[in-house]
C-alpha cells in the first residue's frame, strides 16, 4: 500500500501525458502507452512505419510534456559518426582540444530512417544507445539521463538502405508501428487545430526528476517465480520451433522482465500479472525472431499469438497488497 501511495500521483500524471499525446495524435493511445512503458523500462523503440503518420510529433509531444531536451537526426548515406556524437575542436593555438557535443546529447532523440546511413554510423549510434556514453580521443562522455531513442525505418523503400543486423536490432526494447489512422480519427485530425502549434502551447505535465524517480521504481515491482518461468518457457519455445532460425536470447528475456514490470507500474500495481507479459510480447518479439521463411509483420504477430497459446498461463500468482 505504501508503494502505491508514493507513486500514485506520478502514475496519474503519466496517464495525463498519454491522454495529451492522444489529443495531438488521435487514436494511437496504445502506441503512446507502449512508448512510455519502454521509457520506464530504460529501453529504446524502433518504429517501422511509413512517412507522415506522426512519429516526430509523438516524441516531440512526450518531450514537451516532460520538459525534456529533444533533437531529430535525419539519417542519410553521407552521415558520419562525428555528425552524431560530436567532435574535438582545437583552440586558437592548436595546443588544446575541447569536445563539441553532437545531437546525441539530448534526452529524447528521434533517429529518422536509421537504415539509410552506413553500417559504421549505425554502429556508432547503437553503441552509444547500449552503453549510454560515447568515447572520443580517449575521453568518455556520459549521455544525459534519461536517454531515450526513437528510431524509424521505412518498411516499403529498401533501395539504398542498410538493414540493421540482428545484434543491433536487439538493442531496441520494442518495435512498434503507428500506422494509418482510422477514417473517423483522420477526420478529427483534419478538424483539429494545427498540431505543431498545439504542441508548442503545451505545458509540462510532470517534471523530468519525477519521471526518473518513477523509472527507478520499476525494479521494485514484484515478480513471482512462476512468471519468471513463464517468460523463460516462452523464449524456449522460440528457440526450439522448426520455423524459427533465431529465437529469443537471454538478453531478450531480461528486456521482457523489465517491460512487464514497467507495464505493471503504469497500471498502478507493484506486482506483475500474466497480462503484463502478454501485453509486451509482440512488440518485444517482432524484431528479435528470425524465421526460416520471410514473414510479414502481420504473419509474425499471428505466430506470436499462437506461440503464447501453447503454454498454460500461470494462475497461482500471489499478488501483493
Amino acid at each position: 500500500m505504501a508503494f502505491f501511495q508514493q507513486t500514485h500521483l506520478s502514475i496519474e500524471k503519466l496517464h495525463t501525458l498519454i491522454d495529451t499525446v492522444d489529443s495531438i495524435i488521435i487514436g494511437k493511445k496504445d502506441v503512446t502507452r507502449l512508448t512510455i512503458v519502454a521509457m520506464l523500462a530504460g529501453g529504446h523503440v524502433l518504429f517501422e512505419d511509413i512517412p507522415g503518420v506522426g512519429k516526430t510529433l509523438l516524441i516531440r509531444t512526450i518531450a514537451k510534456c516532460l520538459d525534456a531536451d529533444f533533437a531529430r537526426i535525419q539519417f542519410t548515406p553521407d552521415l558520419i559518426p562525428s555528425d552524431i556524437i560530436g567532435f574535438s575542436v582545437p583552440n586558437a593555438d592548436g595546443t588544446l582540444f575541447s569536445f563539441r557535443k553532437g545531437p546525441i546529447f539530448n534526452q529524447l532523440l528521434l533517429a529518422d530512417e536509421i537504415n539509410r546511413t552506413s553500417p559504421r554510423t549505425q554502429a556508432a549510434m547503437l553503441e552509444a544507445m547500449s552503453e549510454r556514453q560515447v568515447t572520443l580521443d580517449g575521453e568518455t562522455h556520459a549521455l544525459p539521463n534519461p536517454f531515450f531513442v526513437l528510431a524509424t525505418q521505412n518498411p516499403i523503400e529498401y533501395k539504398g538502405t542498410y538493414p540493421l543486423p540482428e545484434a543491433q536490432l536487439d538493442r531496441f526494447l520494442f518495435q512498434l508501428s503507428i500506422g494509418y489512422p482510422g477514417t473517423d480519427q483522420e477526420i478529427q485530425m483534419l478538424a483539429a487545430p494545427d498540431q505543431q502549434k498545439e504542441v508548442e502551447r503545451l505545458a509540462p505535465v510532470m517534471s523530468l526528476d519525477e519521471f526518473l524517480t518513477l523509472k527507478d521504481t520499476v525494479e521494485q515491482v514484484h515478480v513471482e517465480t512462476s512468471l519468471l518461468k513463464y517468460i523463460v518457457s516462452l523464449a524456449t519455445l522460440t528457440r526450439n520451433h522448426p520455423a524459427v532460425r533465431l529465437g529469443i536470447s537471454p538478453r531478450g528475456n531480461q528486456f521482457a522482465l523489465a517491460a512487464a514490470r514497467a507495464n505493471a507500474l503504469l497500471s498502478g500495481r507493484d506486482y506483475v500479472i500474466p497480462q503484463d507479459i502478454l501485453t509486451i510480447l509482440k512488440p518485444l518479439y517482432r524484431h528479435r525472431l528470425l524465421f526460416e521463411n520471410n514473414l510479414s509483420k502481420d504473419e509474425i504477430d499471428v505466430f506470436i499469438d499462437r506461440l503464447s497459446k501453447e503454454l498454460i498461463i500461470p494462475t497461482q500468482v500471489r499478488f501483493r497488497r
